[in-house]
């Protein structure tokens, strides 16, 4: 509706308020990396939520995307994709793909993305709209998250956009020496936002932020 209000200012106006957002929410709360800010400037939010949200698709929240999951907050994935350290060559695996619009920002920040999503009609609409959108070296499973992906590990990063009430041990086990795993841990209420770094055989623990997400579910047997 709103393009169609708009007509040829549509794309000036995505742009401005796409600014807006990386300046008032992202870069305000200290997200710095400039290709992070860059790949949030790019990826066009509105295309991944559903059409009756468009118009709040650049507000300072989480957004419905149905089968009671959600896109997160633009900040939150600012800041988890800036905590990934990530230059350029690496394997991402993602946990959660939702609506895509995380995995459209490891894509540009990454070599090659694999991201997993437990509910299938997600993983293929996901699939479908960044296929739309040009992006490639994406790989799609629909599949148990907790379970990682150890057919194509090992990965130099992970991120798991939902929360398990306890790190799951094979997403450490899939991480190269040296990566990050970035994951909301915790019941709802309670959940923390830390990044572990794998040294070895032993891992470093950091804990970020509060954050709230949505939980970490588990295909029945």
């Amino acid at each position: 509706m709103i393009q169609k209000i708009l007509g040829p200012k549509y794309d000036a106006y995505v742009e401005f308020v796409r600014r807006q957002m990386i300046k008032d929410q992202i870069e305000a709360r200290g997200v710095k990396d400039p290709r992070v800010l860059a790949a949030m400037q790019k990826v066009c939010r509105h295309c991944f939520v559903p059409e009756d949200l468009v118009t709040r698709a650049y507000e300072d929240y989480p957004l419905p995307i149905g089968l009671g999951q959600t896109v997160s907050q633009p900040y939150i994935v600012a800041l988890m994709s800036e905590l990934l350290e990530l230059k350029g060559p690496e394997r991402v695996l993602e946990i959660g793909t939702g609506s895509g619009y995380q995995a459209a920002v490891l894509a540009e920040l990454a070599a090659e993305v694999c991201t997993v999503e437990i509910h299938k009609e997600l993983a293929q609409t996901a699939k479908a709209r960044l296929d739309k959108l040009g992006y490639t070296g994406i790989t799609f499973f629909a599949a148990d998250g907790a379970a990682g992906r150890p057919d194509k590990a090992p990965f130099d990063a992970i991120l798991a956009a939902c929360a398990p009430l306890e790190i799951p041990p094979a997403l450490t086990e899939q991480l190269k020496d040296g990566g990050r795993l970035v994951i909301p841990v915790g019941p709802e209420g309670a959940q923390k936002l830390v990044r572990l770094r794998k040294h070895g055989a032993s891992m470093t623990k950091e804990e970020i932020c509060s954050v709230s997400f949505v939980p970490m579910l588990l295909k029945k047997q």
